[in-house]
């Protein structure tokens, strides 16, 4: 069994994907070839929004937004303890400082009762300007825009979205990467919209900071030539065999992955309910998840590692993200970014499991995870 099975989604899709390769290869046009555009001009319909602009990767995709908007020294960025590193680490090098704030047991995103503290801490020790919130779309689910954006308004703050894991959840109708004023995503081969390398995408219906994010992107390019640089970027461009891939990925991804890795969900949680102890996750009405993980809380005292050997020993891979809090992560030791106060996600860190989920995994195999999952769990004094 495997945690996500890319394997088993190639030999669905290999008809279309070999053929977008071989167009490319064709045309020898490797990078920023037509189907770069074409990617972006998808994606940006399908998120809702007036512009995409690819990018090499999900960092440098919340990177460049940064500096489209002049995040840096002096700034405080509000971003959840609870999440993949990039979050933090891209303000950081950008010379702000990132604050850690709590999430919400439930959901795992930011709670916005610990952002609205931390923010009125920042404006009354007085030494960083609030500045910007990324709001984290954590293993799929949308993070509560509803309330994270009243908060922005009343602060004055960017509100970037990274929505690194949430690409094709959703809110009502309105779809991930279309909530922050401007949002990234990430295309790692595992993410619900994967290549087969790196790759990222930036969403803004902003044209200026539109034309901004393309000029960084590629050495702070003149817009109309490229060897006139007129201001500091970097490389980080989407080759066409990675665009093109994803193009034909789409396709699948909209007309039936979603709907296929929901199911996987909600047959997870129909196999595992009741079970004591074992906190399953929870998406709010109106809400809707691409499930980038399926995450658990195991039972109170429960030995994660043990559990983990067990279900490996039974041929069932499961991944933790996240063992530690962002604030304790060694980069930031000594740094003002490590004085956080985020409970919750101390008790996620040392509970949490995930469980393999793909739009390919069979009943047999749903069935399985869940059997032994129990049955670990059943034998065990916690």
């Amino acid at each position: 069994m495997e945690f996500r099975d890319l394997g088993r989604q190639y030999n669905r899709l290999h008809t279309t994907i070999d053929r977008k390769i071989a167009e490319v290869l064709s045309s020898a046009h490797f990078i920023s070839g037509e189907a770069v555009t074409e990617l972006e001009q998808a994606l940006a319909a399908y998120a809702g929004v007036r512009h995409c602009i690819s990018c090499g990767n999900g960092t440098d995709a919340i990177s460049i937004a940064l500096m489209a908007y002049g995040v840096g020294s002096g700034d405080a960025v509000f971003v959840p303890d609870f999440t993949f590193f990039s979050s933090g680490e891209c303000p950081a090098a950008a010379g702000a400082t990132p604050v850690f704030v709590d999430v919400e047991r439930d959901t795992y995103n930011m709670d916005v009762r610990s952002l609205e503290k931390a923010i009125e801490r920042v404006k009354a020790e007085g030494k960083l300007k609030p500045r910007a919130v990324i709001a984290v779309d954590l293993f799929g689910l949308p993070a509560d825009y509803d309330s994270i954006r009243p908060v922005c308004d009343r602060h004055g703050l960017l509100l970037l979205e990274d929505g690194a894991q949430g690409f094709g959840g959703r809110i009502g109708e309105r779809k991930c990467c279309s909530f922050g004023d401007i949002s990234t995503t990430s295309f790692f081969p595992a993410k619900p919209l994967g290549c087969y390398g790196d790759g990222g995408a930036i969403f803004t219906d902003d044209d200026e900071i539109a034309g901004l994010c393309r000029s960084i992107a590629v050495h702070g390019k003149n817009e109309d030539d490229k060897y006139d640089n007129v201001r500091i970027g970097m490389n980080s461009r989407l080759d066409t065999l990675q665009a093109a891939i994803l193009t034909a990925k789409l396709e699948a991804f909209q007309e039936y992955e979603l709907e296929a890795v929901n199911r996987v969900a909600g047959r997870y949680t129909e196999l595992l309910d009741g079970t004591g102890g074992l906190v399953l996750p929870v998406v709010a009405d109106g809400f809707y998840s691409s499930w980038a993980q399926y995450t658990v809380q195991l039972p109170v005292g429960t030995d994660r590692d043990a559990v983990q050997r067990y279900m490996g020993a039974k041929g069932i891979p499961t991944m933790v993200y996240y063992r530690r809090p962002m604030h304790r992560q060694g980069a930031f030791a000594g740094t003002k970014s490590a004085a956080a106060d985020c409970p919750v996600t101390k008790e996620l860190c040392g509970r949490v499991l995930c469980l393999p989920i793909h739009p390919y995994l069979e009943e047999g195999e749903m069935e399985e995870v869940a059997r032994r999952l129990k049955e670990v769990l059943e034998g065990m004094d916690v």
